[in-house]
């Protein structure tokens, strides 16, 4: 499955490969990129609670292609830095708050399709989307690599757009409902994973580092007092 969604990512990105030339040549700064495509997502949040779940599905799938596009530009312009690490990575979480945000407010104004579990069930996906994140940034902080579980970004992009795509509110809106229950397990199931990979990483360091720092045994004394000097007849 891995190899399978590199492939599939390695073709989204040569597919792109004109698109990112153009934006190179125009000297289109990345941090413009991320902002736009941030903007698109929030609209696309606000079609998805409108109503028009298969408009907004291919609304975010155009849209998602700034997510590969910033980067690409970034680091061919010469333009990657901290910030733009930062603040690409801060308008993730506000694209992403936004969709889920869009699909729970269909959930409660929705005559037809109104569910308040689904209510619950977005919102606690919305959280289990950020956790992703947290965790795997918090633990870069610490020195430490998590970027274990499947449901990283990308993969939550995708689940929040084909799928609405091609198949809108099929079967009743059931299609929707169990894609976003199945992003809101492997969210918080791939938050999980982080945390325990984590949790492994810390407490092997620091039982590495309690050896290292083990005092030696001290090497035993006599418990004899030392001998006197035998006398010596002159």
């Amino acid at each position: 499955m891995k190899r399978l969604w590199t492939a599939i990512k390695a073709g989204y990105v040569r597919l792109l490969e004109p698109l990112a030339a153009f934006l190179v040549r125009h000297d289109v700064h990345p941090n413009l990129i991320t902002t736009l495509g941030t903007v698109c997502s929030i609209i696309g949040g606000c079609i998805y609670g409108s109503g028009h779940i298969r408009t907004g599905g291919w609304f975010l799938g155009v849209t998602a292609l700034f997510d590969v596009l910033d980067g690409t530009v970034a680091r061919r312009t010469g333009r990657t830095s901290a910030f733009g690490a930062f603040y690409d990575s801060t308008l993730d979480r506000i694209a992403d708050g936004a969709v889920m945000s869009g699909l729970a407010f269909f959930y409660a104004t929705s005559k037809q399709h109104g569910n308040v579990p689904m209510i619950a069930v977005c919102l606690v996906g919305l959280l289990g989307g950020f956790l992703v994140s947290y965790t795997r940034a918090r633990a870069e902080a610490l020195g430490v690599d998590a970027k274990v579980g499947f449901m990283q970004r990308p993969e939550r992009v995708v689940l929040l757009s084909a799928p609405q795509a091609f198949f809108g509110l099929a079967l009743d809106g059931w299609v929707l409902a169990a894609i976003i229950v199945s992003l809101t397990v492997t969210s918080w199931a791939t938050a999980i994973q982080r945390i325990v990979a984590v949790y492994r990483a810390t407490v092997s360091s620091s039982t590495a580092l309690s050896d290292a720092v083990k005092p030696t045994p001290a090497s035993p004394t006599s418990a004899e007092p030392p001998k006197a000097a035998k006398a010596v007849n002159v």
